[in-house]
């Protein structure tokens, strides 16, 4: 008898996931345990195994659209089974919306609803033809009458989540931007974005409110420093984390940086590798620039960012000499930090990176 696979509850209070990557066609006779498919959430790209051994009869969701948990993703049964009448055999019709949706809640991701909002479209008026009856930007675009203006490329996988992230992120911190100079003389450059990190999680000790996060009404200075990395991949931006990077040796930052940094752009983090950060560092290398206005990787309420790093005449002692200075820049959430302590948190991390 044919079995219908739904999109499970991967945890984390996940209601929905993206159909990232199919790892079976239809017809493909596969065994229980094989790789079936890649979810993509808000934090990861989960491989689901196949609960079921048999043929794959059909394929209900396909690759780049999105499911709330319960939906049915495909169904597998046996070579030259019909399939079962109802909405196993149609789409995703837990085309209910995910439980935890409102009634009458339109159900539409931040980014569609922005591009509503700017286009002057009544979202609540748009029929969605997403899975779960979900509003996609196509359906917001039909809405106006001019569907086919330019190349539309979707926003899919981890692209659309860093999107549906900045947006948050944007609408809800109010950020500020400091920058000083720093001089790395001292640092490695192999080992520079680990020394940041490291300085970063000792100085975070003696500022607990930036290694936060606002909640409601109430700030959660967190007693770990689990410190998030971005790294730039094919797909998108990435953040893996570094686990207790205050108690680790630089050379023990340095190694889970580079291991986690190849992870992310063979797309194999484990979901636990990118959950649950409490502050974040990022650096461009040699494509930085003098300095960056970071945004605030939300719900964390600071980050830190390093600028180009490079040889400059700068005055030492009265003297002008050469040496390798960059910038640091840390932007935080005013509705938790005060300007003052985030530009004293900044010089104490510099003080610590030029000590080596």
């Amino acid at each position: 008898m044919a079995s219908a696979f739904k999109l499970p509850d991967l945890g984390e209070g996940l209601t929905e996931g993206e159909v990232a990557r199919w790892l079976v066609s239809e017809g493909q006779t596969i065994a229980e345990d094989d790789p079936l498919v890649e979810i993509q959430t808000d934090k990861a790209t989960v491989e689901i195994p196949s609960p079921y051994a048999g043929t794959v009869l059909k394929i209900v969701v396909a690759e780049g659209e999105m499911a709330p948990v319960g939906a049915v993703l495909v169904v597998i049964g046996e070579t030259g089974e019909e399939l079962p009448d109802g909405p196993a055999a149609a789409a995703p019709t837990a085309a209910a919306p995910a439980a935890s949706a409102a009634p009458g809640r339109v159900q539409a991701t931040p980014v569609v609803r922005k591009v509503a909002q700017e286009l002057g479209v009544d979202i609540a008026a748009v029929t969605g033809t997403g899975p779960g009856g979900r509003v996609t930007e196509e359906d917001v675009r039909a809405a106006t009458g001019d569907p086919t203006e330019g190349r539309r490329v979707p926003l899919r996988g981890v692209r659309r989540i860093v999107a549906e992230h900045m947006a948050r992120a944007h609408r809800e911190v109010a950020p500020v931007t400091w920058v000083e100079e720093c001089d790395f003389e001292a640092v490695e450059l192999e080992t520079l974005v680990a020394s940041v990190v490291k300085a970063c999680a000792e100085t975070l000790r003696e500022f607990p409110e930036l290694n936060a996060r606002l909640e409601g009404d109430s700030v959660v200075e967190l007693d770990r420093y689990d410190i998030g990395v971005a790294v730039q991949t094919e797909q998108g931006l990435v953040v893996p984390v570094v686990r207790g990077a205050d108690a680790r040796s630089l050379e023990e930052v340095d190694a889970e940086i580079r291991r986690l940094a190849d992870s992310a752009r063979a797309g194999s983090l484990a979901p636990d590798e990118v959950r649950g950060s409490t502050f974040t560092v990022t650096s461009a290398g040699k494509l930085a620039g003098l300095f960056q206005t970071p945004i605030v990787n939300h719900p964390e309420v600071a980050i830190l960012s390093v600028g180009r790093v490079a040889p400059r005449a700068v005055v030492r002692d009265g003297e002008i000499v050469v040496r390798r200075t960059g910038t640091i820049a840390v932007t935080f959430d005013h509705r938790v930090v005060d300007g003052a302590r985030a530009a004293e948190f900044g010089l104490a991390v510099i003080a610590r990176v030029q000590k080596g």
